[in-house]
């Protein structure tokens, strides 16, 4: 099977759309898989530096992701597990990147024209991380990378830098297919249903977190935002004309409930925070046993981390050698 490569980056808690849309669809991965090499599934901690972060918040967030990736089911005897930053290569492979990279390209990116351009205190990270998102592509060498539109750009741009590379020094890096994958859970804020659930969101009323107690979860979805609509047709899917109920019927399916018998909000909401406290439950329970022995977390990335320094050495020297160093 082609290899399965994602990362997700440590820049707030993990939320229900995390889970849904990314973890779970890890773990379906690490079913099908045949050995630890089909699946590479990492915090790409290194990209959290791109904005301002709290050393000991950040510190807190990554153990707190990589506990959850345990818990949520991912087995380190079946797929590797592990954190960017113990990786040099992705630091090294970036930089060599960079300098095949133009600044035109960079300026296009939707990411950089939305956060960073004309704003004093932009981090150059900001700038040049596409080139650090493409490294940690190329040194696994996947033939397909499945990612959604916000994500389409990057691997654009990776292919393009694969491609050129290869043309001025020799072919050295597996250009990637980008790939859709298929259509998921995609989990909308609670309190602003035109925005995707968003781990770093400035407000955590419409966030649904994976470590919320059932009585935050009872809280954040009775407030969730509806319409003012009322009667037997009231519940009914539309993301034009009811984005709130729409979002809160998609949680429901994702979450394996039921809308038979449903009439009304209340209603619904009710059976949302059965649905979603009955999603979480499981991964809670794992994660605080887990919690309680931290180092056997530290150490299962930490093996990754070092399987993967075996696996991407090869790609790095080749690109090193090629580039004259």
């Amino acid at each position: 099977m082609d290899r399965n490569l994602s990362l997700i980056t440590p820049t707030g808690r993990l939320t229900l759309g995390n889970h849904l849309g990314a973890l779970r669809r890890f773990v379906a991965a690490q079913d099908a898989a045949y050995s630890p090499d089909d699946c590479f599934f990492g915090l790409s901690d290194l990209h959290a530096l791109t904005t301002p972060q709290d050393p000991a918040e950040l510190r807190d967030t990554i153990r707190e992701m990589a506990t959850l990736f345990l818990a949520a089911g991912l087995d380190p005897s079946r797929v590797t597990l592990f954190r960017q930053s113990l990786v040099p290569a992705h630091r090294e492979l970036a930089y060599l990147l960079e300098c095949t990279t133009y600044t035109g390209e960079l300026n296009r990116m939707i990411q950089f024209k939305e956060k960073g351009r004309g704003v004093p205190s932009t981090r150059a990270s900001l700038y040049t991380y596409p080139a650090l998102m493409a490294a940690d592509i190329l040194l696994y060498r996947p033939a397909r990378v499945p990612v959604g539109e916000d994500q389409r750009q990057h691997v654009e741009l990776t292919r393009d830098l694969a491609i050129r590379f290869n043309h001025t020094y020799g072919t050295v890096f597996v250009v990637p297919e980008v790939t859709l994958p298929r259509a998921g859970a995609r989990v909308m804020d609670l309190q602003e249903p035109s925005t995707k659930m968003s781990k770093s969101a400035a407000s955590d009323a419409g966030v649904i977190r994976l470590l919320d107690p059932p009585d935050v979860v009872r809280r954040k979805v009775a407030r969730a935002v509806t319409d003012s609509d009322v009667g037997p047709s009231a519940v009914r899917s539309s993301r034009s004309e009811k984005p709130g109920v729409s979002n809160l019927l998609d949680i429901l399916s994702a979450c394996g409930g039921s809308t038979d018998g449903i009439k009304t909000y209340g209603a619904l909401k009710s059976a949302v925070t059965e649905a979603v406290v009955a999603t979480l439950s499981p991964l809670q329970k794992a994660y605080a046993e887990l919690a309680d022995d931290p180092a056997y977390v530290d150490s299962v990335f930490a093996d990754g981390s070092v399987r993967c320094r075996e696996v991407t050495a090869s790609v790095l020297a080749a690109a090193t050698a090629a580039m004259g160093l």
